[in-house]
């Protein structure tokens, strides 16, 4: 049975020990055991197929169990970071038919950065908070060979301590075939020269013969895989991604979740989880009849909450991609196993020419009001969640706090395991968590 939007919305309300009864034998046997060992590697394939594929109260269980999940394993706090998005050109060769950002090198409204505009960009972001740039953009013909190598250089020249989380596995690959040098010798030239992290976009689906109508001319699964996991052994982390709602399946959810979880086995290098919904409106997929009208409420809901379930043990940090959904939905994403809200971005461009309403920028304050209208805590944190620092209102006394009212009595529940006295110290991925005024509301 497919429930309603508007029961899908009330999910958070119930507790597991409330909703359980409610779900089938097999799915309510699975959930409880990741619950119990806190991890998803319990989980069999059938199991692992069964949940991606459930509805109806099923599918209410699994949310709720995420998100019980997500309280046990990072706690009820909400990160977000301070960057700018810099998508320097956006001419490209490629013609991803999901893509509405490209442009042909003649069209009146393309462009191109200059290595210049990249530093002063990133000076600016600096000087109003911001401690990453996240460089992403077409692919030009006739790009200088060592191009992607000069804007890092520019960056860290104009900001020397700015994070540079920038380029894309496709822009990669460019690279190496611009230079002619070995994938192992382009990164560490990369890393050596400023690259801290890298975006795992340009994923979407890892199935060749979905990617074949998405883009004929991407990178394909496997060069996507040697790319990451080549940086990952070059010491440079990564996001992992999927985009969700065109022609995909559940099962193809399944799939790219469990090779990621064998990726992080191997190397240890994804940072998190980032699910992305598709966005339709000005795409040639969804205008050639080759993709449905974007995610459902109910897919958005279950890919973040099978996220949780089945990368538990392996990666901890599940994002919501902001800029792809509205208010509500990224606040019931969060509550459907998620705990990260991305960054604030300052200058987003390829989600809003596909037709994404979101807006280019969430400032810090509209995070943390977001985070709190939820009950969780807000925490600014750095690129690799090495740091986080609580962001609550100043107030002055406890019992009559506006803040208080929001977080509530559980909202500085420890992880599993974790003592309260730690709960201002560490989270469970190791961050180191500033503790500001954490403990007037401890």
């Amino acid at each position: 049975m497919a429930w309603q939007a508007s029961e899908l919305e009330q999910f958070p309300a119930p507790t597991w020990d409330e909703i359980a009864p409610q779900a089938s034998a097999p799915i309510r046997s699975a959930l409880e055991r990741v619950l119990e060992k806190q991890e998803g590697a319990r989980l069999t394939e059938e199991e692992r197929y069964g949940l991606a594929n459930c509805n109806g109260a099923d599918l209410f269980a699994l949310l709720v169990a995420a998100d019980t999940l997500r309280r046990d394993l990072v706690g009820n706090i909400v990160s977000y970071v301070v960057n700018r998005n810099i998508n320097f050109t956006n001419i490209c060769f490629v013609g991803c038919k999901f893509c509405a950002f490209s442009r042909g090198p003649r069209e009146a409204d393309s462009y191109f950065h200059s290595l210049e505009d990249m530093g002063r960009k990133a000076k600016e972001a600096w000087e109003v908070g911001a401690t990453e740039v996240c460089i992403q953009g077409g692919l030009p013909h006739g790009l200088p060979p060592f191009y992607y190598r000069d804007i890092l250089r520019a960056v860290k020249n104009a900001v020397p301590a700015m994070h540079i989380h920038a380029f894309s596995p496709m822009e990669i690959v460019y690279g190496v075939e611009l230079t002619g040098m070995t994938l192992g010798d382009y990164l560490t030239m990369l890393r050596d020269n400023g690259l801290d992290t890298l975006p795992g976009t340009a994923a979407e689906i890892l199935d060749d013969e979905v990617r074949h109508v998405l883009s004929r001319n991407k990178l394909s699964s496997a060069q996507w895989q040697e790319v990451i996991r080549t940086a990952h052994a070059c010491g440079i982390p990564s996001t992992s991604t999927l985009m969700y709602g065109h022609r995909e399946t559940p099962d193809h959810w399944v799939r790219q979740l469990s090779l990621f979880r064998q990726i992080q086995t191997e190397t240890g290098g994804f940072t998190e989880f980032v699910p992305l919904g598709f966005v339709h409106q000005n795409t040639l997929l969804f205008q050639q009849g080759l993709a449905r009208t974007g995610p459902t409420l109910a897919e958005h809901l279950k890919i973040h909450a099978l996220a949780r379930i089945l990368l538990a043990g392996s990666i901890h940090n599940i994002q919501v991609s902001w800029v792809k959904l509205n208010r509500k939905l990224s606040q019931l994403c969060l509550q459907a196993g998620a705990n990260d809200y991305g960054g604030t971005l300052m200058e987003e461009n390829i989600s809003r020419e596909a037709g994404a309403t979101a807006g280019e920028y969430t400032s810090p304050e509209d995070f943390q009001a977001l985070i709190l209208e939820i009950g969780r805590i807000p925490a600014e944190r750095n690129t690799k969640y090495s740091r986080m620092k609580i962001k609550l209102p100043q107030v002055e006394g406890r019992a009559s706090s506006p803040v208080q009212a929001h977080v509530g009595a559980g909202a500085l529940t420890c992880p599993a395991g974790r003592s309260s006295a730690d709960a201002g110290g560490h989270n469970s991925s190791g961050a180191v968590i500033e503790r500001a005024q954490i403990a007037e509301f401890a």
